[in-house]
């Protein structure tokens, strides 16, 4: 079986043709703007071959699980947390593996400037996290772009995305001004805050307490035992209370729909993120959308 698309829980925008040559005519979109732009959770049998070369470039990111792609003649395997630009005019194959399908963002882009944030295209990069990396902060931004189009095709709408695309491209391209390192490591950090800054950086996927663990450098006992200790909760309980904060704040801000949201907080069940929803907010996620804020 291949898809190109069709996932539970996806979200996709495909800009119209007269929208598109609006971006390309209007001087600040010229430079750089985007044709399509989405999010597929948990793609299996994902699969896309273009025999007939595009004029866009194609940015994947892959978040989680492991896939691959073909541009050029060569293949390569990509893993978590790493992305890839596929270059215009050539032809091209990607897809997720068959035993740990990948969740990805993707971008079609186009535009007088994309060839110098596109940078080494054709080879996959990795995006580690850590304590400095800010991928959480990376995918607002693309979460962002997608709220937005949402609300409309308005001109106004597609230029604040194509701003926003710049910064996001931008965070790609210079990952190491947009993190702002200043040399320091994860290990010179406290445990703890590592730990927590981990777990941020992967709410969209399932965490092993023994991952975490290994990330930080301790045993199971003596992390599960640090970091209880300094938070007055277990790593998972603590991871939890994030996912649910960030369901929230999704809840509040987005037009998600429930199963769409508890993909983006690592949770594939969607009656076991209600379910944990209730136990932590002491109703469900639709009520507590229906709750007036503010």
């Amino acid at each position: 079986m291949k898809l190109k698309d069709g996932f539970n829980g996806e979200r996709a925008f495909v800009l119209p043709p007269s929208c598109v040559a609006s971006l390309e005519s209007h001087p600040l979109s010229a430079a750089l703007h985007m044709t399509d732009i989405g999010y597929y959770p948990c793609a299996a049998h994902h699969y896309r071959r273009r025999e007939e070369p595009i004029s866009q470039y194609v940015m994947i990111y892959c978040k989680s699980g492991r896939g691959w792609f073909e541009v050029g003649g060569r293949h390569r395997e990509v893993g978590p947390d790493t992305y890839f630009i596929l270059p215009p005019g050539e032809k091209h194959a990607y897809g997720t593996c068959d035993d740990n399908p990948w969740s990805i963002y993707w971008i079609h882009f186009k535009g007088n400037l994309a060839a110098q944030y596109a940078g080494a295209a054709g080879e996959p990069v990795p995006l580690k996290p850590s304590i400095i990396s800010r991928i959480s902060d990376r995918l607002e931004m693309f979460d962002e772009m997608m709220g937005v189009l949402d609300r409309g095709y308005m001109l106004d709408n597609m230029l604040y995305c194509c701003s926003l695309l710049h910064h996001f491209l931008g965070s790609l391209r210079f990952v190491r001004q947009y993190r702002g390192d200043r040399g320091q490591s994860p290990g010179s950090e406290d445990i703890v805050n590592a730990a927590i800054n981990y777990m941020k950086e992967n709410l969209d996927r399932p965490l092993k307490l023994g991952e975490v663990a290994a990330y930080v450098g301790y045993s199971l006992s003596q992390f599960s035992h640090s970091f209880t200790n300094s938070t007055g909760q277990s790593p998972m309980m603590y991871a939890n209370q994030l996912r649910i904060n960030k369901a929230c704040s999704l809840l509040d801000f987005t037009d998600l729909h429930i199963n769409q949201i508890c993909y983006r907080v690592g949770i594939t069940d969607p009656y076991y993120f209600s379910r944990l929803f209730s136990r932590i907010m002491g109703m469900s996620p639709s009520a507590y959308r229906r709750v007036k804020k503010g």
